[in-house]
């Protein structure tokens, strides 16, 4: 389990993909577990059939239909009362994509997906 306080506010900070913003407030609980082969595919189709998909450019994360191994399951509860009137919770089902995983940025990354450098910024001391 990860319990996630304390994230910093700014500009560009967003609880999701659609820009909603946060507030000091922000609380994240994060739990991951293995699933099992026919678990996760439970998992997946059932997310296939009643959730909304955006429709966006293939990331490079297309399903290894061939791997037979176990899936990720990430299942979160984000609560905020500053923007949120209630907590609400969502589920993720992860499987092996067709090639290798892509590293996407973070703290020590300086690449994207693809392996190409970012223009990051950076400070000479932290800002915390």
């Amino acid at each position: 389990m990860i319990d996630t306080v304390g994230i910093k506010v700014g500009p560009f900070a967003m609880v999701d993909m659609y820009g909603t913003p946060h507030t000091e407030a922000l609380h994240v609980v994060e739990r991951y577990r293995l699933l099992d082969y026919e678990t996760a595919n439970e998992s997946e189709d059932r997310g296939e059939r009643e959730n909304f998909r955006l429709q966006v450019s293939d990331t490079g994360l297309a399903r290894n239909p061939n791997y037979k191994g176990p899936g990720l399951l990430l299942e979160f509860t984000v609560e905020d009362p500053g923007v949120f009137t209630i907590p609400w919770s969502a589920r993720i089902t992860y499987r092996r994509p067709l090639g290798s995983w892509p590293e996407f940025v973070c703290a020590e990354s300086t690449l994207d997906h693809a392996g190409r450098a970012l223009n990051l910024p950076h400070a000479d001391k932290p800002d915390f």
